[in-house]
């Protein structure tokens, strides 16, 4: 009995010694630090680029990627205490979530209708924040494009400034809004906080005047925070070789009409044996012609150039002989 007791004081005593760590390293108020370490612990979040949010002037609107359950809860334990955040039915009444909720200002909202209100405007010409959480969408459906719409008048009306943010891997945590044959659930995936510098939607759109709309500067930035959140000096080889690690090597990638399909483990068998066929014959680095229909060959030569470490050169057999052979010279093909 005293042996549990001690055990579970030195647990205490160590979520204390942490939760004020995290709030000085964050900045944080100290009830928001002791129920953000949960998270910090389970899922060893990278969130150095948090400060960027919390250091944004006011009025600012945070734009968070609704991927999972967890983003209320994390911004809540993350954003200023200040920060109005408008939360979803399901995030607004789980009990589960009601000791975060207690961590700031929240409402609830019915993603059924448009949220634009005179409300939201006066309490950004305050000096306010609002966080809202949008569905992360690669292209939108008109619901989800109309909330995006919404945030843009907003942010217009009170010339709030914008900071998107998106958090990666959560996409695959089990309580995940992405249907599990989408995104496979991984019980703690490591996450990481993607947060982009603040700008208004003038400046969004200032940056591209050919932008359609607004509303499209807004989406733009918004997919900006989730390419930010990728690690690009993996490269096209190891990306597919994480996704496999993500939905199982016998899950199927490719397929055609005469060849069949190709699981992702056949696939990267198919492509080490070319492969090692292209170091042979090839220096590193070397640009190497594909010139082959559209079919499973071609994806696997293009991945065994990639898993060999030389360039493709994917060149248009359609485009005629005149026009391929000029590629090949400008790109000093030589095989």
């Amino acid at each position: 009995m005293i042996l549990t007791l001690a055990l579970l004081a030195g647990l205490v005593l160590a979520w204390l010694l942490i939760g004020v760590a995290e709030k000085f390293r964050l900045g944080l108020r100290f009830t928001q630090a002791l129920l953000y370490v949960p998270f910090k612990l389970a899922y060893r979040i990278g969130d150095s680029r948090i400060r960027i949010a919390r250091k944004a002037q006011a009025p600012v609107i945070y734009v968070i990627s609704h991927q999972s359950r967890f983003e209320p809860a994390l911004m809540l334990s993350l954003l200023p205490e200040d920060t109005l955040h408008i939360l979803d039915e399901v995030s607004a009444r789980s009990p589960w979530l009601e000791p975060w909720r207690e961590l700031g200002r929240t409402i609830a909202f019915n993603a059924e209708h448009v949220f634009v209100s005179r409300r939201l405007v006066r309490v950004l010409k305050g000096k306010g924040r609002l966080a809202v959480y949008l569905p992360d969408a690669v292209e939108p459906d008109v619901k989800t494009f109309r909330l995006f719409r919404a945030v843009t008048r907003i942010a217009m009306q009170a010339d709030a400034k914008i900071v998107p943010i998106f958090v990666g891997g959560a996409r695959g945590l089990p309580v995940s809004l992405t249907p599990a044959d989408k995104a496979p659930r991984h019980w703690f995936p490591q996450l990481s906080i993607s947060v982009l510098e603040p700008m208004t939607i003038a400046e969004l759109v200032a940056r591209n005047p050919d932008q359609a709309s607004n509303t499209n500067a807004l989406f733009d930035r918004v997919a900006e925070a989730r390419l930010f959140g990728t690690n690009l000096d993996r490269g096209l080889f190891l990306a597919m070789r994480d996704a496999a690690d993500r939905v199982g090597a016998s899950h199927t990638i490719i397929e055609d009409v005469i060849s069949g399909a190709l699981s992702y483990r056949k696939l990267f068998i198919g492509a080490r044996v070319l492969g090692r066929r292209f170091e042979a014959v090839t220096a590193p680095g070397e640009a190497v012609g594909v010139m082959l229909p559209n079919a499973n060959g071609v994806v696997l030569s293009l991945t065994g150039l990639l898993s060999s470490g030389r360039v493709a050169a994917m060149i248009n057999y359609t485009a005629g002989p005149a026009s391929v052979t000029a590629a090949v010279r400008s790109a000093v093909i030589r095989t």
